[in-house]
């Protein structure tokens, strides 16, 4: 009997081989032959799912809405305004108070809490553009710089950064004003004391307005001025270190305005013409 396929040439044990790897290999690979489930997605406008919250800042602020953010909806377990608390908004403070001298000022606010649709925001850091600060390094003068740690009243920790440098003195003739080493240990030491009672004499609240005013620098000017002459002192950066525990009512003391109502200028009293009638009267 021979080993080859009556009709071919092929031996007999290729086509059994043939026909067992065929059985085996039957249902793998199915995806080939059937269409994608489905089909392919429709594009979502992404913006659709997300929703705007008002950022409202400070009383201490001239401008109280100062913006808004974005954030994607309440989607089962993961909620929208636990994903806003925490986020950390960087503001002008030429827009906070419509005050265009202060542009070189930078405010970072953090959202503490959120109440409907609004953000309430915090105090959170302060520092200085980078322009402004280039522009006063300049040659043949020394820079001195301090920072330190300080706890408010309330209890907060602030880092405080100055910043200054040394200037001519009015009759002076040599063309530079480097101060020495003890001298600049000497100011610095100026620095950091006028800083440290500065955030201890009063709340975080009181150290804002005063760094707003921005009337510090002057202060330690004028108590340098007996070690070396110095000038464009400023404090440079604030960062706030540390909280408290957060309190919704410490909070709502930042939203509440606390100015007195004086009123609206009233106009003066014009005196009308009267005739007098018998006996006096009108």
């Amino acid at each position: 009997m021979s080993n080859l396929c009556p009709h071919s040439k092929i031996p007999l044990c290729l086509i059994f081989l043939f026909i067992i790897v065929a059985t085996l290999l039957q249902g793998k690979n199915k995806r080939l032959t059937k269409s994608k489930k489905g089909g392919k997605k429709k594009a979502v406008d992404p913006f659709l799912k997300k929703e705007w919250y008002k950022l409202i800042a400070p009383s201490i602020f001239a401008t109280k809405e100062c913006g808004k953010t974005i954030i994607t909806k309440t989607q089962g377990t993961k909620i929208a305004s636990d994903g806003l608390k925490g986020r950390v908004i960087e503001l002008s403070l030429a827009d906070l108070n419509n005050n265009e001298a202060m542009s070189y000022r930078k405010v970072k606010l953090c959202i503490e809490d959120v109440q409907g649709f609004n953000c309430l925001l915090n105090f959170h850091g302060m520092d200085m553009t980078r322009d402004k600060l280039c522009s006063l390094i300049k040659k043949k003068q020394s820079i001195i710089e301090a920072n330190v740690d300080a706890r408010t009243t309330d209890g907060y920790i602030v880092r405080m950064f100055c910043i200054a440098f040394t200037k001519k003195q009015d009759v002076q003739l040599k063309e530079t004003c480097y101060a020495k080493s003890a001298k600049v240990r000497s100011i610095r030491a100026k620095m950091v004391n006028t800083m440290s009672a500065l955030a201890g004499k009063g709340d975080l609240k009181t150290l804002v307005k005063a760094l707003i005013a921005g009337t510090t620098g002057e202060e330690i000017e004028r108590e340098a001025s007996s070690i070396f002459p110095i000038k464009d002192c400023y404090i440079r950066k604030v960062k706030v270190i540390k909280k408290p525990k957060f309190d919704v009512t410490a909070l709502m003391e930042w939203h509440t305005d606390d100015g007195q109502d004086v009123g609206a200028n009233v106009a003066p009293a014009v005196a009308e013409e009267t005739v007098a009638g018998s006996g006096g009267r009108l």
